[in-house]
């Protein structure tokens, strides 16, 4: 079946991302569209295509160089753009996305160049849902929205925050073949309290302290009901949120429209996936383990949320399954005691001592598994290590704060430390290491082998709602596909080449969820796991004519 051009031809039709082909289009489709003299004469495959793009970008000095160049040809050509990161994901991943991205956000304004996305300001409050009739797709399936306050581990940078919905859903195509004019990326800017952003005349966002309180809440309440009237089959995915937001905006409409929040419920689910894989090289179970986070935000909290639920899964108790996750934030051990936890915090609370250090704690609750989600680098300490190495004959580090340069530690230093004993997974990638003569795959804990595969579910299904369910069998799917191999270097999640595989497999778990629980109109095709594939977008060029 050939795609529909809507009229355009000639210039207009190579200026459209989704329709272009650059020099591949054919001798014959140049004549019949208008094209002749327009483009080069050699006609190009998109193979060769690929590998032009892929040496060009090779051949960039830095990465974020490598950054500008990919998104300037997603901006040209979107099949071209997910082919090659399709094709070589695992290189292309830390370019589009962390670490890269972190850095491209703080440099937004020197680095933008066509606008992507809807920007939605807390001036255009009583217009949202006009502006949502402004962008061109009509049928949007997945939104990916933020307010710049907690941009990774690197703070509030406001408007700059756009990054992190475009790279989201670029990662939604390549990961799950969610098709890109099916997704949405919106920056609510409600100003920034980045100081230095205030004072920069170059700044791309609203030059305002940051809005909170009710007008805050009428915003984002008048974007979440114009989705549902423009876009009633979009499901919300909140992003990058600060605190405080996060969890109230996950409670206010997670059971009311089809929405859910990565860093808290995403977060979650690939870490739950990476401690059942540690599991089988440790040989341990999940009930006799303890749990020790550094940071007590929306990722610390989802996942510990996410372990409770796992625990009761395996009949152990609400209450002492709470009692095997402990927290270490900014002021210290998280015990009932203190008097200035927020209420997220609060269901972690245990009557114990305080600890004065990470170390201390380490060393008083002997925890087998130290997670590290605090956004404070170089906080997995020799002494913190060594203390998890002499406690535990295979001890669990996580540090899984994005960037790479908000890292806990790296994975050189877990491994040295732990003198090669260590079950290691990171959330920005690390290159192998090799100690003493053994060499060590460390495994990325990236939200992208979750929430791809969770949204494509949720699209197959056309479901209503997104529950913590979901996001517990997509942990347990991804565990699954992690293989012997894999374990044997030390990973713990698959090979990010196999994403599209893992990605598919879970939305049909995700899927059958939303069946059997009522949460679709939909009746279960009888061949689920086809019915997913189908709906995959693959990022071939088209024939016109």
């Amino acid at each position: 079946m050939k795609p529909h051009l809507h009229g355009k031809r000639g210039a207009d039709l190579l200026h459209d991302p989704l329709l272009n082909k650059g020099t591949a289009f054919t001798e014959a489709e140049r004549d019949a569209l208008g094209l002749r003299g327009l483009l080069p004469p050699h006609i190009a495959s998109q193979d060769e295509q690929v590998a032009r793009v892929l040496e060009t970008v090779r051949r960039k000095p830095t990465d974020l160089e490598r950054y500008i160049y990919l998104i300037s040809l997603q901006e040209r050509n979107e099949n071209l753009f997910y082919r090659l990161v399709t094709d070589n994901v695992t290189e292309m991943m830390p370019l589009i996305y962390t670490p890269t991205v972190g850095l491209a956000c703080q440099r937004y304004a020197f680095i933008f160049r066509r606008p992507r996305g809807l920007f939605i300001s807390i001036r255009d409050r009583g217009r949202v849902k006009q502006i949502l009739q402004n962008w061109p797709h009509a049928d949007v399936r997945m939104i990916v929205v933020t307010d710049g306050e907690r941009i990774l581990g690197l703070g509030d940078l406001g408007a700059n925050g756009m990054g992190i919905p475009v790279g989201k859903l670029s990662l939604y195509t390549a990961c799950a073949g969610v098709a890109p004019e099916q997704t949405l990326p919106v920056m609510l800017d409600v100003g920034t309290d980045n100081a230095a952003f205030l004072k920069d005349p170059n700044y791309i966002g609203t030059s305002l302290p940051r809005e909170r309180g009710p007008a805050y809440d009428a915003l984002v309440a008048e974007f979440v009901e114009g989705v549902q009237e423009i876009f009633p089959r979009a499901c919300i995915q909140f992003e990058d949120f600060g605190n405080a937001n996060a969890f109230r905006l996950l409670q206010e409409y997670r059971t009311r429209v089809c929405s859910f929040n990565d860093d808290i419920q995403g977060t979650a689910g690939v870490t739950l996936a990476g401690i059942y894989s540690a599991l089988r090289l440790s040989r341990g179970q999940l009930a006799r383990q303890r749990f020790l986070f550094l940071g007590a935000g929306e990722a610390g909290i989802g996942i510990g949320e996410l372990v409770v639920e796992a625990l009761r899964s395996e009949g152990i108790a609400e209450d002492v399954a709470r009692r095997q996750c402990w927290y270490v934030d900014s002021k210290g051990l998280v015990v009932s005691r203190r008097t200035d936890l927020a209420p997220h915090k609060r269901r972690f609370a245990h009557d114990h001592p305080g600890a004065a250090s990470l170390l201390a704690a380490v060393e008083d609750l002997q925890p087998t598994m130290l997670i590290g989600v605090s956004g404070m680098p170089a906080t997995f300490t020799e002494p913190v290590v060594r203390a998890m190495a002499r406690l535990n004959p295979h001890p669990v580090i996580f540090a899984l704060s994005n960037p790479t340069s908000k890292a806990e530690c790296t994975a050189e230093q877990a491994y040295t430390w732990s003198d090669g004993r260590a079950i290691f997974a990171s959330g920005s990638p690390f290159p192998d290491v090799t100690f003493q003569g053994r060499t060590f795959k460390p495994g990325q804990g990236n939200n992208s082998y979750i929430f791809p595969g969770v949204g494509l579910g949720v699209i197959v299904s056309q479901a209503n709602r997104v529950t913590d369910e979901m996001f517990f069998v997509a942990a347990k799917v991804l565990a699954s596909l992690v293989t012997e191999q894999d374990l044997a270097t030390g990973r713990i999640f698959p090979d990010l080449q196999r994403i599209r595989e893992v990605s598919a497999a879970i939305a049909t778990a995700v899927a059958k969820v939303a069946f059997q629980r009522g949460l679709t109109d939909m009746l279960c095709p009888e061949d689920l796991p086809a019915r997913v594939r189908a709906q995959m977008y693959e990022p071939t060029y088209p024939n016109y004519i």
